[in-house]
């Protein structure tokens, strides 16, 4: 099964990993297979907007920002109306009660209930019968997740509002969404990780805090921002032997910052080895792609990594935690 197979993939990571530029490069990836794709970020967020250098769009709007491919910021108190209008016998009466200071203070004022509400969101983008008068089904939904804990706060949201209302509306929504995130044959989780010591012991954190709290197992990893190691042995000992001859100048700067990126491409691939182990799953690496012309990350030269050689898009975790 691959990761574009599913109708959500939730990426998350330890913050400052680049876990919004991995999310958006695989949008970019989802539509050129043709598959009708939205990105998605919370709390009122744009930055997928702004990597793909395409402008913001209204807020809780899905916005094309290339063919096929869509971008929303979910806003929890737009995602508030949008579910009372739902429930409620009549519009008046959502948007009267949607203005309510003290409904509104009191929804402020309840633990998880923008977590749940931004969530009950992004399961309604991936419904084919959406709740939203005429819109269209996506194919896909990558949710560009909060980091690490808060993004697992986030999925369990559900389940938690389930277990505490236990009856009712909320308590229904809640089971019915806590059910869809954790069937692995629709959702995946993909994380995103650094080549650095705190960010893949975050990702270890991240599979376990999981596999304990949701039942759910990481699908991917995907190790961003990765030194290329462009020396083998006979290069090294050539390079290491014209450095006690010892030159100077351009020349010698150059054999140095050469070794020093040995030592940096090698001390990555022991961590993301390590990864992979404590894991069981093969990373994903992507390298450091960088658009001359507006500085930020190149999502064209990363999707195109993925597609020549993109294994998280093919092994997937099926259930019971075995690979598929």
């Amino acid at each position: 099964m691959s990761l574009l197979d599913h109708r959500l993939v939730v990426v998350t990571g330890k913050g400052g990993t680049g876990k919004t530029t991995v999310a958006a490069t695989l949008g970019v990836v989802a539509a050129r297979t043709g598959r009708r794709t939205i990105v998605a970020e919370v709390a009122r967020r744009a930055d997928v907007s702004g990597a793909l250098a395409a402008p913001a769009g209204e807020p809780f709007a899905e916005t094309q920002l290339r063919p096929g491919l869509f971008h929303i910021s979910i806003d929890p108190e737009d995602a508030m109306e949008e579910y009372l209008r739902d429930q409620l016998p009549s519009r008046h009466l959502a948007d009267l009660l949607g203005q309510s200071r003290s409904f509104g203070l009191l929804a402020a004022a309840t633990p998880g209930l923008r977590e749940l509400l931004s969530m009950g969101k992004v399961w309604e983008l991936a419904q084919d019968e959406r709740r939203t008068p005429g819109a269209r089904a996506y194919d896909l939904v990558v949710l560009d997740a909060p980091a690490t804990g808060h993004g697992v706060a986030a999925l369990a949201a559900p389940a938690t509002f389930a277990r505490a209302a236990r009856t009712g509306p909320v308590a229904r929504q809640g089971r019915l969404i806590a059910q869809w995130l954790a069937d692995p044959a629709r959702t995946a989780v993909v994380a995103v990780a650094r080549a650095e010591e705190l960010a893949v012991a975050e990702t270890v954190a991240l599979a376990e805090q999981l596999r304990a709290r949701l039942g759910m197992e990481l699908d991917g990893v995907v190790v961003n921002a990765v030194s290329s190691d462009r020396f083998d042995e006979d290069a090294e000992a050539r390079l290491r032997a014209a450095l006690t001859e010892d030159i100077e100048g351009a020349s010698g700067w150059a054999v140095r910052r050469a070794l020093a990126d040995l030592g940096v491409a090698r001390a990555q691939r022991a961590l993301m080895e390590r990864l992979a182990g404590d894991l069981g799953l093969s990373p994903l690496c992507l390298p450091l792609a960088v658009d001359p012309q507006s500085g930020s990350a190149d999502l064209d030269a990363l999707a195109a990594v993925i597609e020549s050689d993109g294994h998280v898009l093919r092994e997937v975790r099926g259930k019971g935690g075995q690979r598929s």
